[in-house]
Parts: structure tokens; sequence; C-alpha cells
């Protein structure tokens, strides 16, 4: 007879394998007759046109009028398409999905303060999401809201954190005194369900469960590009989104 566990060890006996993965598959059948439990399902999917997006800091620096020390010089040998200031996807362009209504997490979202930026850039949250700015630079910073709307310009020491929930929907533009380099965005959109941020390549993976959802690409604060609408089923677990997401041109 065999002794074990059925749903963590694995008998030796080919009949004692048979019963354990019979009593998985009822398990997981009995779950799905359970009303209100849903297995969220990891959609794949490929952004496009993220070069159009030309990152703000980076483009206001190379104004001549600017009157900003720069080391960067025109060079023949290099393609015009790398010159191009565009945005880093993995912290400034923000995937969401848009569902009838977004439930804050119980988690706060974290930001990291360091470098001279913040990770991720652009936020974008359902009302009530608790939000920690973490600063991991060996430095103070002073971050506010440039519309003074709750997030005054309060010293974070090296080290600490800082919480703060907004107060409503809407775009709130984030700046630092101690470093002008720090400019992000916090938009608070009540339809928001999940955000993911992109590779390098542009591929994002977001978990959702079963239902039916609006991707949307966001930018410095902005929704860009044009919704792209995807179901996502029960199963399998892994669902690829065949249509790309696109994000270059500004919406609407």
């Amino acid at each position: 007879m065999d002794t074990f566990d059925p749903l963590f060890e694995a008998p030796t006996s080919r009949s004692g394998r048979l019963r354990a993965a019979l009593r998985r598959g009822a398990l997981v059948l009995a779950l799905l007759a359970v009303p209100g439990v849903a297995f969220a399902a990891v959609a794949k999917g490929k952004v496009n046109g993220a070069e159009k997006l030309l990152n703000p800091v980076w483009n206001e620096a190379k104004d001549p009028n600017a009157h900003r020390y720069t080391f960067r010089e025109p060079s023949p040998t290099v393609r015009p398409d790398v010159r191009t200031l565009s945005g880093h996807m993995p912290k400034e362009l923000a995937v969401v999905a848009l569902g009838e209504k977004g439930t804050p997490d119980k988690v706060p979202v974290t930001v990291v303060l360091a470098g001279g930026r913040t990770t991720p850039v652009t936020i974008v949250v359902p009302e009530g999401q608790q939000i920690v700015f973490e600063n991991r630079d060996p430095f103070p910073h002073k971050i506010y809201d440039t519309g003074g709307k709750g997030l005054g310009a309060v010293e974070t020491a090296p080290t600490k954190n800082r919480s703060w929930t907004p107060p409503g929907p809407g775009k709130y533009e984030i700046r630092d005194q101690m470093a002008p380099s720090v400019r992000s965005w916090v938009v608070v959109e009540s339809r928001a369900v999940k955000t993911a941020y992109p590779d390098r390549k542009g591929e994002f993976a977001i978990e959702l469960e079963p239902g039916t959802y609006k991707l949307r690409g966001y930018f410095n604060g902005e929704p860009v590009g044009q919704e792209l609408d995807v179901t996502i089923g029960q199963f399998p677990a892994e669902q690829r989104i065949v249509a790309p997401l696109v994000v270059g041109e500004a919406g609407k």
C-alpha cells in the first residue's frame, strides 16, 4: 500500500502515480465548481511603436537653450534610429489592463528612487492604492507633486520610505527638489486592473483573471497608441495575445 500525500509527494508505483493524478484532477474540478473561484492566466504579448515615445527629460537636456553640459556629439557612424532619445520601456512604458473597475492591492506599489530616476517612471493604479517611495540613493530626496494635491516636498533620507495615497482620479506629475532628473507620473484610473512593463524587446506578460479587457499603453502619464481588446479564458494557464499593442501614437 502506498503511504504518501497524493498532492505533494510522488509515489514510486505506477498505480500510485495514477491515483495521485486522479486525485489532483478531482481537486481541480472541485475548485472550478466553487462559485467565485477563478484561476488567473498569464497573457503574453508585444508592443509596437515604442521607438516613437521620446523621453522628455533627455530631450529637454539636449536643447542648447537649456545651457546644460553634454558630451553627446553627432557621429556619422551611428545610425539615426539609435540616436533617437526614446524612452526606456522597462521603466517608462506601462501596459495596463482596463476592466469595469479596478481594486487596489493590499500591498503598496513600490517606486524606487535611485540613480536620479524612479523605477518605474509611469505608474497606473486604481483609486485608493497606496504607493511607497523607497530611497535607495546615498543622499536625501524631496519629491512632490507639481499640482499640490497632497504630496509635499518632505525630505526622505537614504534607506527610508515615504507612503502616499493619491486623493482621487487624475494624473500626478512627481518631481524632486534635490534631483531635477527625477520626473515621473502617477495615473489614478478607476478601471485599472493590472499593470505590466515590457522588456527591451517590447515583450510583456500580465496576469489576468478570465474575462474581457482593454489593454492600453501609458507613457509620461498619458495614454498612448490604441486600445487592444483581449479576452482571457479559463485555460490554458499561459495565453498568447496575437495582435500587437500599438503604443507609438498619442491617444485620442
